[in-house]
């Protein structure tokens, strides 16, 4: 059996072909009126292309019913080559991605760009690829025009128009920023009440860093400058590198919400102190954003006293972690002291105070204590010379036998790594960063007798590792709110590690360094569309109610291809079928895995993810 449709003075129909006892028959399945009726009917602009679906749709609907009379054929020719040179299989894991774009309304903030400028480029075309090439094929900008073509639609742009457009996006950084985020609040729920701020580096392959231009005299040089200094300072320096690269890095500042999607971000210079950042992108948000009341999270590294004042006014507030190490001799000893700590959950009118170094006195209070959290809180009055206001601050500190237990185990496989290094030879112990195995070997290069000996020795630092000890179980944070609990201040806490997460899947996933652009402007543009996609992506995450891994979701839209049939302008899909496709086409509301699909359906499926598809959505759960 085979169904096709037909046109028979002015009127369709789908007629059946049936074999059977050796005999052809051609009976009538459907009549479809003419091609007025079929467009007034079911909304398409080409009645032809629709009568033909509707008999594939009923072809592939008796087929899944056994029809026992029947046979299917398709109508690809065995004894004709494919044409030279031309692509026959086609990307379409960037629907969903398109459909977020087309969410967030991404054409009416291209088009609000481009009435600001006069250029001869499709700038919506351009920025979408970009976007969905940071995911599905990470890369230089040179490889967007050609990889550009992999996808299923593919608009016609050169790379001279790509450059053009990143510099054109990277002049409205901050405007494209703010649109986005009010636009996501009618795609996505978000909690902007807690935020979470860090800082990162990426690096290029260069050997020199960018100079700084002169700052003239009348250049100010408070706060409110940090935007006109940024502009005088090179880009592209020699700092710290967060991947251990000896090249010139670039600092990027991540501001992201409770729900784990990021907010804005902030490019500065590879040597500016992360610190500086935080007020700034904060300043960002609350002038163009709607948010105003909110509480700051950050790491040790960004608790300065100027940030933790900021937040300490107009509704702001903050929780950071500090390091005892670095503490006044005074403070160290208050946290690290015995005695004076509270359980964590007890009621505060019975509570009492802990030593914390009697909750292993026997195994019954070892293991009765084991999950607990001791806390004690000391409160530190500060002032604000400027406003002539003082503000309060509160130093908590925490004891976990169980997180004691986690950083002895870190420690100790840390340890036994230096003393593999020092069997080796001592040929790789030279340090690299604080948290290093590398910093519980000491070197020695004089004799017993104080001369100068012939070859450097390297042992355990033994004083190295009782030091560290000092400090294990022990977590501080400095806040200023006065009414929280200790265990919702540790709870917010916990979640920065989403912005170490974020961070590494733009590394690692979205290959966003090492940067291979030049121009100030165009490296802006490039960690613009390497945020933009990540909020991508943490949506599409999101609506696929957070079951599956950034390396399952990213893989699976990467693999998703579809092959065309030249001779009859269809498709097949080349992609295995899982539960993560199906629940992307739960997501789409239409399916890209059917065994045949004409060139009419998939187009039909991509107007569906902008949102201008008459047609009615396929059932994607069939």
């Amino acid at each position: 059996m085979s169904l096709h449709a037909v046109q028979v003075k002015g009127r369709f129909y789908i007629l059946k072909d049936i074999i059977k006892n050796g005999k052809h028959s051609t009976t009538t399945v459907e009549k479809l009126g003419t091609a007025e009726e079929i467009i007034a009917a079911h909304g398409c602009d080409d009645p032809k292309q629709w009568a033909k679906e509707r008999a594939l749709e009923l072809d592939m609907k008796a087929r899944e019913e056994n029809d026992p009379e029947g046979r299917h054929y398709v109508l690809a020719r065995d004894n004709v080559r494919i044409p030279k040179g031309e692509v026959n299989s086609f990307n379409v894991g960037y629907l969903p991605l398109q459909k977020i774009y087309y969410d967030l309304r991404f054409p009416a903030i291209c088009r609000a760009v481009a009435r600001q400028h006069s250029f001869d480029f499709d700038l919506d075309a351009i920025f979408s690829r970009l976007i969905y090439s940071q995911i599905l094929f990470p890369g230089s900008k040179l490889r967007v025009t050609e990889l550009s073509k992999k996808l299923f639609e593919h608009p016609d742009f050169e790379y001279h128009q790509v450059l053009r457009a990143l510099s054109v996006i990277n002049e409205h950084f901050d405007e494209i920023q703010r649109s986005l985020y009010r636009n996501s609040l009618k795609v996505v729920d978000r909690k902007a009440g807690i935020v979470y701020y860090d800082c990162t580096n990426y690096y290029f392959e260069i050997e020199r860093e960018d100079e700084d231009l002169p700052l003239s005299e009348d250049d100010p040089s408070d706060d409110s400058s940090f935007e006109k200094m940024e502009e005088k300072k090179g880009l592209r320096k020699y700092a710290h590198s967060k991947q251990h690269q000896p090249a010139p890095v670039v600092q990027v500042g991540l501001l992201m919400d409770l729900t784990g999607l990021p907010v804005a971000i902030i490019v500065t210079s590879g040597s500016r102190n992360e610190q500086m950042t935080m007020v700034p992108i904060e300043k960002k948000i609350l002038q163009g954003y709607g948010i105003h009341d909110f509480i700051i999270c950050t790491d040790a590294g960004l608790s300065s006293e100027e940030n933790r004042r900021f937040n300490s006014f107009a509704g702001r507030a903050f929780i950071t972690t500090v390091s005892i190490k670095k503490m006044s001799a005074e403070d160290k000893e208050w946290c690290l002291s015995p005695t004076g700590w509270y359980m964590d959950g007890e009621d505060t009118k019975l509570r009492r105070q802990y030593d914390i170094t009697k909750l292993e006195d026997s195994e019954e209070d070892r293991e009765k204590y084991y999950d607990k959290i001791f806390y004690k809180e000391k409160y530190i009055e500060s002032y604000d010379e400027m406003r002539d206001i003082s503000f309060n601050q509160t130093l908590l500190v925490t004891f976990s036998l169980k997180y004691r237990d986690y950083t002895m185990r870190v420690r100790n496989a840390q340890v036994e790594r230096a003393r593999r290094a020092i069997a080796q030879g001592g040929t790789k112990i030279e340090r690299k960063n604080q948290n290093d195995f590398r910093r519980f070997v000491k070197s020695k290069s004089t004799t017993a007798k104080g001369e100068e000996a012939s070859k450097i020795q390297y042992m355990i630092n033994e004083d190295a590792i009782a030091e560290e000890a000092k400090y294990d179980g022990f977590y501080a944070t400095m806040h200023n709110l006065d009414e929280a609990e200790t265990s919702d201040i540790l709870k917010i806490t916990k979640g920065r590690w989403e912005i170490e997460e974020s961070f590494r899947i733009t590394k690692t996933q979205m290959r966003a360094r090492p940067i291979y652009l030049a121009r100030k402007d165009r490296i802006g543009a490039h960690l613009l569309i390497v945020f933009i996609a990540l909020l991508f992506y943490r949506i599409l995450e999101r609506k696929l109610d957070g079951s599956y891994t950034d390396n399952e979701i990213i893989e699976c839209l990467r693999g998703m291809y579809i092959s065309r049939y030249p001779s009859e302008d269809s498709y097949h899909p080349s992609y295995t079928r899982t539960d993560l496709t199906d629940d992307i086409h739960k997501y789409l509301g239409f399916c890209t895995d059917y065994e045949r699909m004409t060139d009419w359906r998939m187009r039909g499926n991509c107007r569906i993810t902008k949102g201008t598809s008459k047609r009615k959505k396929q059932d994607p759960g069939q």
